[in-house]
């Protein structure tokens, strides 16, 4: 990676984690600021909630096509005005129209700006440095929610509709200070998105490009099932069978959800450190089976009858199990489909697994809420191994179509050192047979013993 590289992706990072931390300041107290500090009710703030989704799954069909033909930088800078826009205008607003108005606004902005940065880190990495880049994201993400979720505890008064606004206007500035963060970005000309930016003619048939490439299909169809049987559950299914079923507090709720943010954060560096080198499509199937002991956890603590302690602490062990597999995902995933995109729909693809992941957790929260809440516990946890056992078994599949470069980018690597071939070495038969041992160790994984 070049100094130039470096320095921008730096700047992208930095401006990522401000505005992460400027989210973190109201995505908890979202729900309770509509319904009880505005007074406009359930409906309303479930709508709000909806609005949120809705527009997002609007937006991003389109924004890929923005992205390859405008570059990412212009278009995250319209996201952050837009999100910016939709957060201030949710802390002013008292009445429903402009609520959920702000709302649209908020959830394009928000979808828009994803797949932008995540273009963005694309073009300021290598195959090689990927990985790192985007756990560096994820774990940046992740300790910015956290941070500004804690600050704003502390600063938010259920009874002062001032202390929201004040919450809100934190997050909107924090989308600006991105905007002009990656507005200062000069975004190096690198070989692997020489093309980025194609001519008008380019981006015709984009979606049939995509959908022609079995391998992305299949790995839209595996990431919606990680997302429907993770993220999808967190704030829906999961908590109320933790609070239906379990039996906790909210309090402990809290607790559990800091766990798992804590297991991000501490855990990012050293679990990039294992998985980096291995087959991505056993990575993702190992993260399978530990979301697999995660929902038993769950389920057994829904089992555990008189000893709250032991059910509490089987229900914060699935929070942290799943923190581990996302860990594990995040130098994965991404970077898998940026190495599987063309050159010239790097933003198309970026676009397409971020609506499929939209999809996933608008679905997951419904259905999850819905089983629960008409008592069908036994049938909603067992739903959820069944997916989770299915990301083992769609993930090795995958493997067997992608490429070995694809599936581990330091085979690439292995490949052109040896085609080079180190001065005064024979790279003859001896050497091919040599350099196939080398391969195939680097492919091999934990999960595969």
């Amino acid at each position: 990676m070049t100094t130039a590289m470096g320095a921008a992706l730096r700047r992208i990072q930095l401006g990522n984690a401000l505005s992460a931390f400027g989210n973190g300041f109201t995505v908890p107290y979202l729900y309770v600021y509509v319904a009880k500090v505005r007074g406009l009710g359930a409906g309303t703030a479930g709508l709000t909630l909806f609005t949120l989704a809705v527009a997002a799954l609007v937006v991003l069909p389109f924004t890929g096509r923005a992205i390859d033909r405008r570059g990412p930088l212009p278009v995250a800078i319209v996201g952050t005005v837009s999100a910016a826009i939709g957060s201030l205008g949710l802390g002013l607003s008292s009445v429903t129209p402009l609520v959920i108005a702000s709302a649209a606004a908020l959830g394009a902005g928000i979808a828009v700006i994803q797949p932008s940065l995540a273009t963005m880190i694309v073009w300021c990495s290598t195959p090689l440095t990927r990985s790192r880049s985007f756990a560096t994201q994820f774990f940046l993400n992740n300790l910015g929610l956290g941070v500004g979720g804690l600050i704003g505890g502390l600063m938010v008064d259920e009874n002062a509709a001032s202390s929201f606004i004040r919450l809100f206007g934190i997050e909107s500035l924090m989308f600006l200070v991105l905007g002009a963060t990656v507005a200062t970005v000069k975004l190096p000309e690198s070989p692997r998105v020489e093309d980025a930016v194609p001519t008008d003619s380019r981006p015709e048939g984009a979606w049939r490009t995509l959908l022609r490439d079995r391998s992305m299909v299949w790995l839209c169809v595996l990431g919606f099932v990680m997302f429907f049987a993770c993220y999808g559950q967190f704030e829906s299914g999961l908590a109320a069978y933790a609070t239906e079923v379990t039996h906790v507090s909210p309090a402990t709720l809290g607790l559990a959800l800091f766990a798992n943010t804590a297991a991000i954060v501490v855990t990012q560096f050293v679990v990039l450190k294992l998985v980096e080198g291995r087959r991505r499509s056993r990575v993702m199937a190992l993260v399978g089976l530990i979301w697999t002991v995660a929902w038993v956890a769950a389920a057994l603590s829904g089992l555990v009858h008189g000893a709250q302690a032991v059910a509490t602490g089987l229900l914060i062990s699935t929070y942290v199990l799943f923190g581990v597999g996302e860990s594990m995902l995040s130098p994965t995933v991404a970077p898998l489909v940026a190495d599987l995109a063309p050159a010239s729909l790097i933003g198309q693809y970026n676009s397409a697994f971020a609506l499929v992941k939209q999809l996933a957790m608008a679905s997951g929260p419904l259905l999850g809420a819905l089983l629960v809440g008409l008592g069908l516990s036994g049938v909603y946890v067992t739903l959820l191994i069944m997916c989770s056992l299915g990301i083992t078994a769609l993930a090795l599949r995958l493997g067997r179509r992608l490429t070995a470069a694809q599936d581990n980018p330091l085979v690439a690597r292995a490949q052109r050192a040896r085609a080079a071939g180190p001065a005064g070495t024979g790279t003859g038969t001896g050497s091919g047979s040599g350099s196939g041992t080398e391969t195939e160790s680097s492919e091999r994984v934990p999960v595969a013993a």
